[in-house]
């Protein structure tokens, strides 16, 4: 009788390993299927490619901000941990005694993802240096790299004409402040004065404000509520609510409908209120500086691997899709093309399948790839030792991650993975999940989790993905 029984076990253990979501290694995960989610996942250990866990690796399915671990994996190989985009002040004019420049002043955009007010007072501050107290003639901002780079998604889209976030910023090789305009708002005097609106670039706000906020007694809600507006004279700030007595200043960010020509107004303020006068006022260029050009100012950026930890923490896609476009080598890159590098890169990571990536963000709903996929690109940068350390570093623990809705689930879970997070809600649900774990014995896995919803699905909660993930990713982590 005992063989016959073990026949029969033998099968129904065959049989199990066959099912999708029955001995799977992704039991608690794969239940969302019960409720009409695709989905694709896998799970593998790095030191023996053993496959813990899957649930139809192969399917193509959205990754949404999953796709950042390609922009990171393609930038640090194109570039290394320690590169930094450059930005210039150029021109073809002469600099006389007095200091006067005959000739334009221009700024040319590196593409650096990451250029802030801060880098553009340094950069005022060397051409000062180089004894330069005015410009006869113009302030040239030349996006000669990329930009105005054409939308591809709808809220980018809507970001020419208004916006209430900042998430949906525009492309420019100039911009400056990730495309953002940035207002810090204060209370009045007194109760029911006016509140107080700054810039947090050169104190006079350098666009316009609608301001409705009024002043409210000390210890009151703050509520504040703002959006970009754009007419025929550019754009405008419409900041509305309140705000207590001895508040701290709030900050308000919102992007704006024309990076470069934010670049011009925030510098041509910058270089005002140090003292250097333009006279020809600002315009903008798509055109390459000339050969004869000679640099009078130039700043570098922070190096790649503090760029990444910021592209990933805070899932930043202005930031992604910058290095995106910085992965062109021809000008006037478009995000297509910075698509299509990126593809080039996956072409040589080993097992990885078919991929579509038409942003470096995700923010597309087009891009595509697998469970599959994106553990071969994990287990591609595992195995580069110079890179693994930056590449990692981006990523988040859960239990002290700066998004808080990871902050769940089992201890182990807690402490042993380290994951990018992609989340979409339109035209349908996406929750994505890549990333690496330890288990108790020390040794690396990674895994990958792409849930997708329809048109029919319900809408789809982290926590309905992220707690029975925490469970099978728990058990494997035990196991070994």
């Amino acid at each position: 009788m005992l063989r016959p029984l073990a026949a029969v076990l033998i099968s129904l253990t065959l049989l199990g390993s066959a099912t999708p979501g029955l001995a799977a290694g992704f039991d608690y995960v794969a239940r969302l299927a019960d409720s009409g989610f695709r989905i694709s996942a896998k799970a593998q250990l790095l030191d023996s490619g053993a496959v813990l866990g899957e649930i139809d690796p192969q399917r193509q399915l959205s990754p949404a901000s999953v796709s950042k671990l390609y922009i990171a994996a393609a930038a640090l190989d194109r570039w290394g941990p320690q590169h930094r985009f450059t930005t210039r002040l150029v021109s073809s004019g002469s600099v006389d005694a007095q200091g006067v420049l005959h000739g334009d002043l221009v700024f040319e955009g590196g593409g650096d993802p990451a250029l802030t007010s801060e880098d553009l007072w340094r950069l005022i501050q060397r051409l000062r240096l180089q004894g330069v107290s005015a410009i006869d003639g113009q302030l040239v901002i030349s996006q000669w790299r990329f930009g105005p780079v054409a939308c591809l998604t709808t809220d980018r889209c809507r970001t020419r004409t208004r916006t209430d976030n900042a998430y949906s910023a525009l492309l420019s090789s100039a911009a400056v402040n990730y495309g953002n305009w940035c207002l810090n708002v204060l209370p009045g005097g007194r109760q029911g004065d006016e509140a107080r609106i700054l810039s947090c670039d050169t104190v006079e706000p350098t666009t316009r404000i609608d301001n409705h906020v009024t002043t409210v007694a000390r210890g009151g809600d703050t509520r504040i509520s703002a959006e970009r507006i754009t007419d025929a004279q550019g754009d405008v700030l419409a900041i509305r609510g309140q705000i207590p007595l001895q508040s701290y200043p709030q900050a308000v960010y919102r992007a704006s409908s024309d990076p470069a020509g934010q670049a011009a107004q925030t510098l041509m303020a910058m270089l005002a209120r140090a003292g250097i006068a333009v006279t020809g006022g600002s315009a903008i260029s798509d055109t390459r500086p000339p050969d004869s050009a000679r640099q009078l100012a130039a700043v570098d950026g922070k190096p790649l691997q503090e760029l990444l930890l910021r592209t990933l923490n805070y899932s930043n896609n202005f930031m992604a899709d910058t290095l995106s476009l910085d992965l062109v080598d021809t000008p006037r890159a478009n995000l297509a093309e910075g698509g299509e590098a990126l593809e080039a890169f996956v072409d040589g990571v080993p097992g990885h399948g078919p991929v579509t990536l038409l942003s470096g963000s995700g923010l597309t709903t087009e891009n595509r790839t697998s469970a599959r996929g994106v553990n071969a690109l994990l287990e591609a940068m595992y195995r580069r030792p110079a890179l693994f350390p930056t590449f990692v570093a981006g990523l988040q623990l859960p239990e002290n991650g700066p998004m808080r809705f990871i902050r769940r689930g089992d201890p182990l879970f807690q402490s042993h993975v380290m994951l990018k997070t992609g989340t979409l809600n339109q035209p349908y649900a996406v929750r994505s999940i890549g990333g690496y774990f330890r288990t108790l014995e020390g040794r690396w896995g990674s895994f990958s989790v792409l849930v997708n919803g329809t048109s029919q699905t319900p809408y789809l909660s982290w926590s309905q993905v992220l707690d029975p993930l925490s469970e099978d990713l728990a058990a494997m982590i035990r196991a070994y």
